[in-house]
């Protein structure tokens, strides 16, 4: 049995989320595991290293599988994009250890929130970023921020129906900056609440926009109560971005979606 990672990129838009739910759902991992059980001719179960929620993207997310067909790296990888939805791909494939997890090996991830900052709606980026028509103050914001930098208590930010038996996570970095018409949220943790990235965006828009005080954060933090805290932000503009693996340097760091939007006239 052979022990393959996996680097994909999706556009989670017309899926259900991530995890598999039941057929008639169409989901990312749903998706992967038809393709892939195709290539290797028996079935296949692949595990990731974040669940993203539904509308969410990801340009490098980290999984892996076991198979005892004898297939080559090239084969997986183009056996399985020819099977693919349209909004999936396979980006790279690795040969790993059997003691590598894309989930519990994972010591990190980052994610990025695109913010489109403008007046009128974009025609052609509505499902790759959050527009927000307030004028917002990226330098306001990313001082707001780094109060939840750190091992902290995030209670303020998880989901009503988060299943983490802790609340406890340590944010690497937490840094807001402008790019044309772009604002950008990029968080990096040991690991995520269920929709802690969102809430925490949802709560540095409105300090952006001058609804709320650079100290709120930090005071909705410091509460430890979901139901003090601001909206949960959109699903679109979210990607998962990079998955750190220290002891397996085979896995690649993957692309960094701010360069993939390099070419766009708005930034």
């Amino acid at each position: 049995m052979t022990r393959i990672a996996l680097g994909v990129s999706y556009t989670g838009t017309t899926f259900h989320g991530w995890q598999f739910q039941n057929e008639a759902l169409a989901t990312v991992q749903a998706d992967i595991q038809r393709a892939l059980s195709q290539v290797a001719n028996h079935p296949v179960t692949v595990t990731c290293a974040g669940r993203t929620d539904a509308g969410v993207h990801a340009t490098n997310q980290v999984l892996h599988f076991d198979s005892d067909s004898d297939r080559s790296l090239k084969a997986w990888i183009h056996g399985a994009n020819a099977n693919l939805s349209p909004d999936i791909a396979v980006n790279w494939a690795r040969q790993v250890a059997e003691s590598f997890d894309a989930r519990h090996s994972a010591t990190g991830r980052r994610y990025l929130y695109l913010v489109f900052n403008h007046k009128v709606r974009s025609g052609l980026l509505a499902d790759l970023v959050t527009r927000d028509h307030r004028p917002l103050n990226a330098d306001r914001m990313h001082q707001s921020a780094q109060a939840l930098t750190g091992e902290l208590d995030f209670s303020s930010f998880r989901a009503a129906h988060c299943q983490s038996r802790s609340p406890m996570r340590n944010v690497r970095h937490l840094r807001v900056f402008r790019s044309g018409e772009l604002v950008v949220l990029d968080i990096a943790a040991n690991a995520f609440l269920h929709h802690m990235v969102r809430n925490i965006a949802g709560v540095l828009l409105d300090v952006g926009a001058g609804i709320k005080s650079v100290d709120w954060p930090e005071d909705l933090l410091n509460r430890r109560d979901r139901t003090q805290g601001g909206v949960t932000a959109p699903p679109n503009g979210l990607f998962l971005v990079q998955v750190d693996y220290p002891d397996y340097p085979e896995i690649p760091a993957g692309p960094r979606l701010p360069h993939l939007f390099h070419a766009l006239p708005i930034v």
